[in-house]
Order: C-alpha cells, then sequence, then structure tokens
C-alpha cells in the first residue's frame, strides 16, 4: 500500500505552524505521518515540536526552504513513502485537500499535482495566476492543465523523485521551487495539474519588482537574481538560449529600477554584478548573514564611486562644450 506523507518546513513562525500541523491533522484523508523540517528556528518552534508525539522533526541549521525540502524529500524518499505532500508554514490545507488530490491522479501516467494556492484572508482569490481565473469560482474543469506554484500543497510521487532528484538545496530561497519545477516538468516531461477541489490557503503574494524595496533590507534578491539563471537553465535545453534569456531578464531589472525604484537606483543596479557573477561561476557561498555584512560594507563604501562618477560626467560635458570650438579653429 501506497503511504502519504505531508513535509512542512518551518522557520520562527510557531504559531504558523500550529495552524498548519492543525489543519493536516483535520484532513478527511489524514497523512499517514507528517515531518517538520525546523530550519533552525529560534523562537519558540522548537519547544512546540518536543510536545507534538504524532509529528516526525528534522532540526538544522537554517538551509532556506530550498534546503528544508531537500532534506524532507530526501527523507520521505528513504524511508519508503510514495507520496510526498510539500507544503510551507504560512499556509494550510482545506480539509479535503488530500483527499481530492489523490482522487484526481492520472490513471494512465505519474503527474506533478497541486492544490488551488487562495488566499487565506478571503479565502477565493488565487494567490498567483492560474490560468485566466481570478478566483476559484471561475475555475469549473476538474483538472487545470499545465499549471502548478510549488511548494504550496505540492504533490510528488516517489517515482518522480527517483528521476527528476532532489530541489537544489544549494539554492536557499526564492527560485528553487522554480527550478525544481522546471526540471521536473519540462526536462523530464511530466505533466502538471492544479486540481481546484483540493484547496491550499496562503498568504497573499506582498513582494513586487514595481514597490520600492530598501536596499539593506533586500539580501533575498540576491538569490531572486541569481537563481534566475538555475532557473532558466531548467526551463531550456538549449545552454545558449537560457543565457539568452537570463540576459533579457537582467536588461529587464535594470530598467524595472529606473523605472519603478524611487531610492538607491545606483546601489541597487551595482548590486546586480554580485549574483550574476556567482550565477555563472556558479558560487553558492553566499549565505544570509555574509550577504547582509556586505550590504553594511558597501554603505559606506557607495559616496566615492558616485563621487568619481559625476565627476567624471562633468568632465566629460566640460570637453563636449569645449570641442566644437576646437573644430571650426582648425578649420580656419
Amino acid at each position: 500500500m501506497e503511504k502519504t506523507i505531508a513535509v512542512v518546513v518551518s522557520y520562527n513562525r510557531q504559531s504558523l505552524l500550529a495552524e498548519c500541523i492543525d489543519a493536516l491533522r483535520k484532513q478527511t484523508q489524514k497523512p499517514d505521518a507528517i515531518l517538520v523540517i525546523n530550519n533552525g528556528s529560534t523562537d519558540r518552534t522548537a519547544e512546540w515540536l518536543s510536545k507534538q508525539i504524532d509529528v516526525h522533526c528534522i532540526t538544522q541549521a537554517n538551509l532556506g526552504s530550498a534546503g528544508g525540502f531537500n532534506t524532507g524529500i530526501k527523507w520521505a524518499y528513504e524511508n519508503g513513502y510514495s507520496w510526498i505532500w510539500c507544503m510551507d508554514d504560512d499556509g494550510y490545507p482545506h480539509p479535503e485537500a488530500l483527499q481530492n488530490l489523490l482522487v484526481n491522479e492520472p490513471l494512465q501516467h505519474r503527474a506533478l499535482l497541486n492544490c488551488a494556492v487562495l488566499n487565506k484572508e478571503d479565502k477565493r482569490t488565487f494567490v498567483w495566476r492560474t490560468a485566466d481565473y481570478k478566483t476559484i469560482d471561475e475555475a469549473k474543469e476538474k483538472r487545470i492543465e499545465g499549471i502548478g506554484h510549488p511548494f504550496n500543497g505540492t504533490l510528488i510521487h516517489r517515482s518522480i523523485v527517483e528521476k527528476a532528484g532532489l530541489p537544489k538545496g544549494s539554492l536557499f530561497l526564492w527560485g528553487d521551487e522554480t527550478e525544481y519545477y522546471y526540471r521536473i516538468t519540462r526536462k523530464y516531461q511530466y505533466p502538471v495539474y492544479t486540481i481546484p477541489s483540493s484547496i491550499h490557503y496562503h498568504p497573499a503574494a506582498a513582494f513586487s519588482l514595481r514597490k520600492d524595496w530598501d536596499f539593506q533590507q533586500t539580501w533575498k534578491m540576491y538569490f531572486y537574481i541569481r537563481n534566475r539563471l538555475h532557473i532558466h537553465r531548467a526551463k531550456f535545453k538549449n545552454l545558449l538560449l537560457s543565457y539568452l534569456h537570463y540576459s533579457c531578464f537582467l536588461v529587464a531589472l535594470t530598467g524595472v529600477i529606473l523605472l519603478f525604484q524611487k531610492t538607491d537606483r545606483i546601489k541597487k543596479i551595482g548590486f546586480l554584478f554580485w549574483p550574476v557573477k556567482d550565477a555563472v561561476s556558479h558560487n553558492y557561498t553566499a549565505t544570509p548573514t555574509l550577504i547582509i555584512q556586505k550590504l553594511n560594507r558597501q554603505e559606506n563604501s557607495w559616496k566615492l564611486p558616485v563621487v568619481s562618477l559625476r565627476t567624471k560626467w562633468e568632465h566629460l560635458i566640460h570637453a563636449l562644450r569645449l570641442r566644437p570650438q576646437r573644430d571650426t579653429a582648425n578649420l580656419t
């Protein structure tokens, strides 16, 4: 008999984790086991988990969502579970979510299945674009083909893990789930479906590139920019095409910074070179602490380059203004 395990990755959100575990316990078709990957939480998470007798727990250093799901899916696979149901701690599933996922598994082939991810506040609106639907009421089909939003109630069969491998733990966060998604669906050609009858509630997406972000607090942007190359590598079979798309992404991101960011535009554009360099050289040594330290060091080092650039620009303008006079004099 095939067994199912729910894998939840958590970091410093004990109250939300408790809400998620409670929802897993109330499933109409309960998972055979619940596994929590505690990414080195410093709040009351470890203490709370120690009292949950029906929850397996692995505590590790904070390795981000990528490292958390890498550990969790690996443990589930090695311990013989057939279905691995993945989610973060800030969301929770509807009571019938798992039952409706398993019922909709195509019998003729394996597929990557995903819950419909709805705003946990209004419980109707899709958090991310799902076909052309804005609300769950508009989705009438049994399965929405070609769309999934891992890791938010994502159901993976062990046969998929056997072929596609594990999420890349080195990506840390912001892009790790997308790289894994494309690796499964593009490289290994597994179909993907969102199941409207299976609902996972999640906070509304708050981050937008069009919103002004604080340069000192944008350590996550490092991973967003670096990991984008790995997403394109998984999405496109042609290496040259993946680099071309990555280059287009960088040009577009530079344009977004110039058009929509109100503060620290020069700093943010200059910051791009670091994650891009690490992406091309496959350098995965950066950690949140290291990035924050470097951002703090750069805060005082930006003044000199900006002054230098301004001075060079003024010299150039001055030279251009003088040049026509010299050219005219030479013609006479």
